[in-house]
């Protein structure tokens, strides 16, 4: 069978990395390029850590795509440097990357892509939805040309990360999330629901260490950072592994529980960025009305997913 083609739009990020040497580790899956976005770092590092990345791992063959800068309705503000570092990369501060990215913006890039490959390509949006509506906007028609949507981002069942409500990727940008959702097109939410039960324990990080693999070796020297982050903040040992989690979803699918529920995403208040899914198809809110079901991630098996990325990315 040949591999899944897919387009890893990003905004690295220390999970992101993780994520995105995931996906090249799996010949299950063919990454044809990567689109870069706000969220973790500005858009312009967002594109200097891709093109870092795919150097690393010795990729450079695979196109980066540098895109939006700004939510739809707004500029973005300050990234979480206390989460990722100043450079994305839990401070390591890699010499630049030799290459560029291509002339075309991430939602040019995934329009050509996806009409030149019908029904071939899925995208895996793992940051901020931005350049996913952006492309939308520019060429409806790939709603229909795309074999599915594959995202990190939003919280049905449970709270928040970014703020009591909402999940970060999806408060950065909630118009262009509410778009996506509402498209009509084939669409996973991998959202905290599940990511929130995939953590990566500090025993299991030291796999990568041990690991003679490059990639390996950069994701033992970042997620340090983001370790401290997590044991800071939600009071526990492990690492928990956000956008990877997409990226299992497309090799294990059978390891997710899932409810089809139509999703719509709010864009006001205190409760900015809030997925919220049509969990009873009877209620009176006609907010539902005419949206269509979206693939709602609820449950994992953690320990499946969690023991393929090691095996992939950092093999024994």
């Amino acid at each position: 069978m040949s591999p899944q083609k897919i387009i890893i739009d990003t905004d690295p990020g220390i999970d992101d990395s993780m994520a995105i040497f995931f996906a090249l580790s799996s010949p299950e899956l063919e990454v044809i390029g990567l689109t870069t976005v706000f969220g973790n770092v500005h858009v312009d590092l967002a594109a200097i850590n891709a093109l870092r990345l795919l150097e690393i791992a010795g990729r450079t063959d695979i196109p980066v795509a540098k895109g939006a800068a700004n939510s739809l309705v707004g500029d973005y503000g300050d990234p979480p440097a206390f989460i990722h570092g100043d450079d994305g990369q839990g401070n390591v501060h890699l010499p630049p990357p030799t290459g560029k990215p291509v002339d075309q913006s991430s939602a040019q890039f995934i329009i050509e892509q996806v009409m030149a490959a019908p029904g071939e390509i899925t995208l895996v949006p793992i940051g901020p939805l931005t350049n996913i509506a952006l492309a939308l906007r520019l060429e409806p028609r790939i709603a229909q040309n795309v074999k599915q949507i594959v995202l990190m981002g939003g919280n049905a069942l449970v709270p928040g990360n970014s703020t009591p409500a909402a999940e970060a990727n999806i408060k950065d940008d909630p118009e262009a999330a509410d778009v996506v959702f509402g498209a009509g097109w084939p669409v996973t939410m991998v959202g905290l629901d599940v990511t929130t039960k995939a953590s990566i324990s500090d025993e299991q990080l030291q796999l990568y260490a041990q690991s003679s693999s490059p990639m390996a070796q950069h994701i033992a020297r970042i997620t340090p950072f983001y370790m401290e982050f997590s044991k800071r903040v939600n009071g526990v040992g492990g690492l928990l592994v956000h956008d990877s989690t997409a990226v299992a979803y497309l090799l294990l699918p059978d390891a997710f529980t899932t409810q089809s529920w139509p999703v719509r995403v709010e864009t006001q208040g205190m409760s900015r960025g809030k997925t919220w899914p049509r969990v009873r198809p009877n209620h009176r809110a006609t907010y539902w009305n005419d949206r269509p079901n979206v693939n709602v991630c609820v449950d994992i098996d953690s320990a499946r997913t969690i023991a393929l990325e090691l095996s992939r990315v950092a093999p024994t």
